[in-house]
């Protein structure tokens, strides 16, 4: 027996009957259920006031059966999936090594270019300034 404006949420599990809650808050919309054709939220809902000998009729979302661990820390699948994964990362690492190398180099050179420049205006202004 529940009474208006006692949460649903309490009467629910008074129930028996699980509802499963994401934030608690009303926001997430985990817990929806359809109270006389309509979706509600129980996590802030309250039960409402009905006349006398009139019923609420809940019906709460399926809960999808939760998965199975084998108990397993690794299976043998999964080593040979993680080393080929290993495997195939180092090749991209190898792969982007050597684009890497050549960046590099041209970069080198290009800086190397600018420090020439460089010091051929040095010696320019150094040789025009001893002449004044």
């Amino acid at each position: 027996m529940a009474w208006a404006g006692q949460p649903l949420r309490d009467v629910a599990t008074q129930a028996g009957q699980f509802i499963q809650y994401g934030c608690g808050k009303g926001e997430c919309g985990t817990c929806e259920c359809m109270v006389n054709g309509k979706w509600i939220r129980p996590c802030i809902a309250t039960v409402p006031a009905t006349a006398s000998g009139e019923e609420l009729m809940v019906m709460v979302k399926a809960v999808k059966s939760k998965s199975t661990s084998s108990g397993t820390f690794f299976s043998i699948k999964s080593f040979f999936m993680g080393f080929w994964n290993n495997l195939l990362g180092m090749l991209g690492f190898v792969k982007f090594r050597r684009a890497a190398k050549k960046n590099w180099e041209e970069r080198k050179e290009y800086e190397d270019l600018v420090a020439q420049k460089t010091r051929e205006k040095k010696l320019k202004r150094a040789a025009a300034g001893g002449e004044a």
